[in-house]
């Protein structure tokens, strides 16, 4: 028998808070609300689609039978359905690389899932960090961009191997790191001035020259987007959940 699908999952690092009809004793609802019917396929699977929480970009494509889906939201890291082994698939317990599990939804029509879950290591059993790498022919591609800053920091990654002559940001890289970060407060000052005393066109001249130095100073420091964004998100408080 299908079992009632959660309408999403709330969580943090340490606590998963489930809303479903069955609920361990160590958590507790967060809002009374209608729970819907997974349509499983014919041999009783869901397509599951993960995202990095943090990124949001697509990491994998799984399948889960109802205990896969079961075992993910009590446990808080993803189980799958292994079709090739007809076996259940805790991901990650042998490489060490879970996903941890921070919300799931169910599409529109109520027959696939998208899991939003941490990372803990490359998802992608070749050790790229997403498994989709490679392109319909084969070729070797980038991971997929979360969204433009993702792309950006691609970008000026690959600005270090780069002519000087040809690139304004390889010739920040060859100035080296004094350089960039007198760069980044030139641009901290000016989009601070544009902010009191200039106008709304002029602020995002000089935001967009502040984001862009930043990420290049980022990468010279060897320090991710991705790191960034993680010490904002564990600075969030918790989801308020309301007293039964």
């Amino acid at each position: 028998m299908p079992i009632p699908m959660v309408m999403a999952v709330a969580g943090r690092r340490d606590c998963v808070a489930i809303i479903a009809r069955e609920v361990t004793a160590a958590t507790r609802p967060m809002t009374k609300r209608q729970v819907l019917q997974l349509k499983f396929d014919a041999l009783g699977l869901v397509p599951a689609i993960i995202q990095d929480a943090l990124t949001g970009r697509v990491l994998m494509l799984g399948w889960m039978n109802d205990e896969a889906l079961r075992r993910t939201l009590r446990s808080g890291e993803v189980w799958f359905w292994s079709r090739s082994r007809q076996a259940l698939w805790h991901k990650g317990e042998t490489s060490g690389n879970v996903l941890r599990v921070r919300e799931v939804r169910a599409d529109c029509d109520a027959d696939c899932l998208l899991v939003r879950a941490e990372p803990a290591g490359p998802t992608c059993h070749t050790g790229q960090e997403s498994c989709f790498w490679q392109d319909v022919d084969g070729n070797p591609l980038q991971p997929p961009a979360a969204g433009f800053l993702d792309e950006l920091e691609a970008i000026v990654q690959s600005r270090r191997v780069a002519s000087p002559n040809e690139s304004y940001t390889a010739r920040l890289f060859e100035q080296g790191r004094f350089k960039i970060a007198q760069k980044v407060g030139e641009e901290g000052l000016e989009a601070a001035i544009a902010g009191v005393a200039q106008d709304d066109d002029r602020l995002i001249e000089e935001s967009a020259d502040l984001l862009f130095h930043l990420l290049v100073l980022l990468n010279e420091r060897g320090i991710a987007l991705r790191d960034v964004l993680a010490r904002l998100d564990g600075r969030r408080a918790p989801p308020t959940q309301p007293m039964d």
